[in-house]
């Protein structure tokens, strides 16, 4: 799933970031924040990342109710 995914980037980025302070790292942040933010709507990132596991989590409880109907 592309949500999962930019998420999962999004928290090893911060690790990367948090560990070396490479530019690099923080401009892939600053783009990963753009784009997480358009996919749910959300105005900053703290919100975005609510609204994206929410999505995730929802997503996940479907699949696993249609396993078991």
């Amino acid at each position: 799933m592309v949500l999962e995914s930019l998420v999962e980037q999004y928290g090893a980025l911060w690790a990367l970031y948090a560990e070396s302070g490479a530019a690099e790292a923080r401009r892939q942040i600053e783009d990963l924040t753009h784009t997480l933010c358009a996919s749910t709507g959300a105005r900053d990132i703290d919100a975005a990342l609510t609204a994206a596991r929410r999505q995730l989590a929802r997503a996940r409880s479907e699949s696993d109710f249609a396993l078991v109907g």
